[in-house]
């Protein structure tokens, strides 16, 4: 019989992870599901890593990492020592609906590689914080040529899917984007986010932005070519500018504008500077991707699986 793992990362949540792990576990046994439950603590600050090893059963694994060093490292970590024949990969909240496991585990029995869970909405979230993440989205699927509105992290991959990714050498991964771009046969279910039980949101403004930062530049080059296309204009401009200058110059009327001068000097060298920004941030993933440090450390692990159930 196939077996499901479930990559369930972990920051802060002390007050979900036995209550995930009796959900997930009464769910997917009602339905005659074998499973692995793979935790990974990603540095929390509170009793999350306590939590996990109070779980004694072998079909669970614990994770911890000697640091905080993010979702995506968890993710990687959690597909890493996954076993499963499927591999899902979902929030330790229940905020990803339990229950739509039971449906993507058939659409992959029925012969698909990749089960997409596409949010119906985004749960009891700020008109801010929607519109945000809206756009974040639109200029993401608009730069990748992916359609990621909705998407999250809640997915179930084929092994073979999961081993393809593990192959991957990249540092700076986006995972939402990579289950896209590896292909094979996908199709999506359709789930409601669920409120939280216990604890709150880890995404503050900062961290949000920091994310569409960091995963738009991972996973594109078109900020670089945009700079081109600002380089293009401004050479366009300057040549209209200089001629109509020049024209002005040979009639004997010479033009006075100190004001547009300066305005022009602070337009021209603020995109110069953003210029250089965006260049600075591409160089610095080359940096991390040369200096080849892995993307965790693993300080210490569970022993369920040397356990009886």
């Amino acid at each position: 019989m196939s077996k499901m793992s479930i990559v369930l990362p972990a920051y802060n949540e002390e007050g979900n992870i036995l209550l995930v792990y009796e959900t997930l576990k009464n769910l997917l046994d009602s339905h005659h599901i074998q499973f692995e439950l793979v935790f990974i603590n990603d540095g929390s600050k509170d009793n999350t890593w306590n939590e996990i090893k109070k779980i004694k059963d072998s079909r669970c694994i614990g994770i911890n990492f000697s640091r905080n060093f993010g979702k995506e490292a968890a993710i990687h970590a959690g597909l890493q020592n996954a076993t499963g024949d499927c591999v899902v990969v979902m929030d330790s909240d229940l905020q990803h609906s339990p229950s739509t496991l039971i449906e993507m585990h058939e659409l992959w029995l029925s012969g698909y590689d990749i089960v997409e869970g596409i949010k119906n909405s985004r749960g009891n979230e700020s008109i801010v914080h929607k519109l945000l993440v809206k756009t974040f989205y639109k200029v993401i699927s608009k730069f990748t040529h992916f359609n990621l509105a909705n998407s999250s992290d809640y997915k179930l991959l084929d092994r073979q899917v999961v081993n393809e990714l593990n192959q991957l050498k990249e540092k700076n991964r986006f995972f939402r984007a990579l289950s896209f771009w590896v292909g094979y046969k996908q199709t999506t279910v359709n789930y409601d986010v669920q409120e939280r039980i216990s604890g709150h949101s880890k995404w503050s403004f900062r961290a949000l932005f920091q994310y569409a930062i960091n995963n738009i530049t991972s996973f594109s080059t078109a900020p670089l070519q945009i700079i081109t296309l600002f380089g293009c204009i401004y050479l366009l401009f300057a040549f209209f500018l200089g001629s109509y200058v020049l024209i002005k110059y040979l009639a004997g009327n010479s033009l006075e504008g100190f004001t547009t001068v300066i305005l022009l000097t602070l337009i021209i060298g603020s995109t110069l500077m953003i210029s250089l920004g965006i260049i600075g941030i591409y160089i610095g993933k080359i940096y991390d991707e040369i200096k080849g440090r892995p993307n965790y450390i693993i300080q210490e692990r569970t022993n369920n699986h040397e356990m009886d159930n």
